[in-house]
């Protein structure tokens, strides 16, 4: 019996040695073993048409690349690529993009939209975002921001503060955009001096400084005392500023390039629409659902006005500023007739299909709109 009992307590023993060798290798294995995997930040890719400067278009698509960045941090990885022409090498960069592993792709110019449209057939996993387009996909989302109102505001502060009547606009492509800004400003202009008239110098391209300042200095030897411009650059605020002249900023707040020219600059805001798209990425939200978003939606304000601008004047343009965001205002509210002298709106405002079909001045502009259209 007690050399059963020994037996006993030595298998006890064996099987409490083995138990605690056991313990002992799994602490052993959980000291050595590699942390958990952290998720791949996601590759955000954004393609400009113009190169990343201290102001204009692209500088402010850049800002809100970097707004995206910073407020989700590790969780995103965002690249660009800049002055990209439209057309083919827009192709062969956004298909780049998808190719290096970019699932949220954003392509910030009108003509990148067939690009666009092209490479996201091939890539059906990645998500595309065009700015300013009209063409969808179960892939392609467009966003694009109200310009016009911002336009009408800084045009009632333009017909106010000339003393020739005579505004000047260089503008790059006849596209319901840029009719719709050019058409707009003089509107907010005639809302403070019916008389006040526009000239328009088109220039065929969204980016050339040399081509803008030409086409500003020609708008001012016309007799415009004020200009503005539908470009990406700061050059027609720098002529103003060179000839003395008052100037619209478009895009940024230019004023450090015309600190006596700028009377106010209406400046773009795509930040909060980046972090909250490429959030819809990694929440597998997205979706498609196009955006045109005004100035209740922060993508449009009005910046670096002019300390000489009067008291009742900047009142004024404040208490309209409030009445489109609230809905109480629309820029293209009838009586409207085109230049030529055909009406356009008998009553009421103008609704968005017929606001992206613009194709027309109104009356007070001068000229006549270039045949064809990007």
């Amino acid at each position: 019996m007690r050399t059963h009992a020994k037996l006993a307590a030595l298998l006890v023993a064996v099987a409490a040695v083995g138990s605690c060798s056991k313990k002992e290798e799994a602490a052993q294995k959980a000291l050595v073993a590699p942390p958990p995997v952290a998720a791949a930040p996601l590759k955000v890719g954004f393609v400009y048409v113009s190169p990343v400067s201290d102001a204009g278009w692209t500088a402010q698509h850049h800002a809100g690349r970097e707004q995206m960045v910073k407020a989700l941090g590790a969780k995103v990885s965002a690249t660009f690529v800049e002055k990209v022409a439209e057309g083919a090498d827009a192709e062969r960069v956004i298909r780049d993009l998808a190719q290096q592993g970019h699932k949220l792709i954003f392509t910030t110019s009108f003509g990148f939209m067939n690009p666009t449209l092209k490479v996201a057939e091939e890539f059906k996993d990645v998500k595309f975002e065009h700015a300013t387009g009209y063409k969808t996909a179960p892939n392609v989302n467009t966003y694009n921001a109200r310009f016009y109102e911002g336009r009408y505001l800084t045009g009632m502060i333009a017909g106010r503060m000339s003393k020739t009547g005579t505004l000047g606009y260089v503008a790059a492509f006849p596209i319901p955009e840029v009719l719709q800004g050019i058409n707009a400003f003089l509107l907010g202009a005639r809302a403070s001096n019916p008389k006040a008239q526009l000239r328009v110098v088109w220039i065929s391209t969204w980016y050339d400084p040399g081509k803008e300042r030409d086409a500003a200095n020609t708008l001012m030897a016309q007799g415009a005392d004020v200009v503005t411009h539908h470009t990406d650059s700061t050059a027609v605020v720098t002529a103003a500023e060179q000839k003395r002249k008052m100037a619209v900023a478009y895009h940024s707040n230019m004023a450090r390039f015309g600190p006596n020219a700028q009377l106010v600059a209406v400046t773009h805001h795509w930040g909060d629409y980046y972090t909250h798209r490429a959030q819809a990425v990694l929440d597998g939200t997205w979706a498609v659902a196009p955006v045109w978003g005004g100035m209740k939606d922060g993508f449009i304000r009005l910046q670096g006005l002019a300390d000489n601008l009067p008291p009742e004047l900047i009142e004024l343009v404040k208490a309209r500023q409030e009445d489109i965001r609230a809905g109480k205002f629309h820029p293209f509210t009838a009586p409207l007739k085109s230049n030529d002298g055909k009406e356009i709106l008998a009553t009421g405002t103008l609704r968005d299909a017929q606001l992206g079909a613009m194709n027309y001045y109104v009356e007070g502009v001068i000229g006549k709109v270039p045949v064809g259209s990007k």
